[in-house]
């Protein structure tokens, strides 16, 4: 497993104040602001956000140590990471965090997306070819292994059929 887990990403400047607009990945998207510093994935920056309010699709907040438009624009794009042990212990059946399928083969869960339309898997074929992009529902992902490392997806019928007139 994963010893630190992607929590959000910085977008877009909002207004002249050194607000930002953040992309939060959690089940409750305010309880980014209650996991103590935010780390870029590497480790080398933290930042503590101070206020978070909700916006229209994600939240303004309100970073320490940024104060003007300029500063938020050089943020922009930053993937915020917490260390694994800060977040809420799993107890539910079928319950877990994204980066806990990241390296999980049918192929291997290289990315879960989310481009505003619902969560997206990316799998790395093992066979080659085209990565996999499939709907992340439990239509397609029915079951859900952490412990086992496996996941089983049931991808969507195509159907390439024209009627004939």
């Amino acid at each position: 497993m994963a010893d630190r887990v992607r929590v959000a990403r910085i977008g877009t400047a909002h207004g002249i104040r050194g607000e930002v607009r953040l992309w939060s990945f959690t089940a409750d998207p305010l309880a980014v602001a209650t996991y103590g510093p935010l780390e870029t994935k590497d480790g080398a920056r933290r930042f503590t956000i101070e206020a978070a309010r909700p916006g229209k699709e994600f939240l303004v907040v309100r970073i320490a140590g940024i104060s003007d438009r300029n500063a938020a624009e050089k943020l922009r794009n930053t993937d915020l990471f917490v260390p694994r042990d800060r977040l809420p212990t799993i107890e539910e059946a079928n319950t877990f965090y994204h980066a806990d399928l990241v390296g999980v083969t049918l192929g291997k869960v290289i990315a879960i997306h989310n481009f505003g339309a619902g969560d997206i898997v990316e799998i790395e074929r093992v066979a080659g070819g085209p990565a996999l992009l499939l709907p992340f529902t439990e239509t397609t992902v029915p079951t859900i292994d952490i412990e086992a490392g496996c996941i089983v997806v049931v991808p969507p019928i195509e159907t390439n059929a024209r009627e004939e007139d």
